[in-house]
């Protein structure tokens, strides 16, 4: 019997597949702060995640919704621009499925980027963090149920998720621009609460750096599949319970949005890397 998940996946596969402009080497994933990075390209196409059949669409402000397919500093790559979460009410094989998707197209390369609250008292708002791990276990994996055997193993191996030689390459090229980079451990709650002082404390306790709403279901995804995969925040806030100011959304989108020129700067140059790689 078919996989109702595979099959889902192949459908949008299917729908795709014959309207892609080249294959692409590196997926990329705008979060706050990049959605507009996009726009700063030249495009050479986009499929909107409405006219995927069966594919979710993002309901959180400010995610436009569509795969865009540019040249990235010379390097063929697919971009969402918007991701879907699991706190807007979808299944976690719904919310991986643009990542599997990606690969189908042929990117070999993830490149995961989020808005993040710092939970380590030596970041600060608008600061940059490359993730070196995760935590992913506040969230079902998206790997629970019958295994996709055409995607990867039934027990996949996390023990190098973000991959060391793009880590190197990101960190040699913040290195170059002078962009201070921290590096540290990304967590992911479900949202989409802010966490509590409590939860805060928690997440530092168990050595996390930042948390967030996504992330790491994605790279658990793209990890199963063999994917490469790398990674960074930008520290849009310190989080609840470590300032006295209480946490918005617009918050975070100003941070984002200040720091979003050095943000695109940093990932523009680390991708032309990744392209000789």
């Amino acid at each position: 019997m078919t996989n109702p998940v595979y099959e889902k996946l192949m459908n949008c596969y299917d729908s795709v597949k014959d309207r892609l402009p080249f294959k692409p080497k590196v997926a990329l994933v705008l979060g706050s702060g990049l959605g507009d990075f996009a726009e700063q390209v030249e495009v050479e196409d986009t499929i909107d995640y409405h006219d995927i059949q069966g594919f979710p669409v993002s309901t959180v402000p400010g995610h436009k919704g569509r795969f865009v397919f540019a040249h990235i500093n010379g390097v063929p790559a697919v971009m969402m621009q918007g991701r879907v979460h699991y706190y807007e009410g979808y299944p976690m094989t719904d919310v991986v499925l643009p990542i599997r998707l990606m690969k189908l197209m042929g990117a070999q390369i993830l490149f995961l980027t989020n808005a993040a609250g710092g939970v380590n008292f030596d970041f600060a708002a608008g600061d940059f963090m490359l993730i070196k791990d995760q935590i992913s276990c506040f969230v079902p994996s998206p790997l629970i149920g019958a295994n996709l055997d055409e995607l990867g193993p039934r027990f996949a191996d996390m023990s190098h998720i973000y991959d060391e030689d793009l880590i190197t390459m990101i960190r040699d090229t913040a290195r170059e621009l002078d962009i201070q980079l921290k590096e540290g451990v990304y967590v992911q709650l479900t949202g989409p609460a802010y966490e509590s002082p409590q939860e805060v404390k928690m997440c530092r306790v168990l050595g996390g750096d930042a948390v967030g709403m996504s992330t790491a279901c994605e790279a658990v995804a793209a990890n199963h599949m063999g994917m490469r995969i790398c990674g960074i925040s930008c520290i849009s806030n310190l989080a609840c319970g470590m300032t006295d100011v209480p946490l918005s959304h617009e918050e975070v989108q100003e941070t984002s949005d200040r720091v979003a020129p050095l943000f695109k700067k940093l990932v523009w140059e680390s991708i032309g890397r990744m392209g000789i790689s």
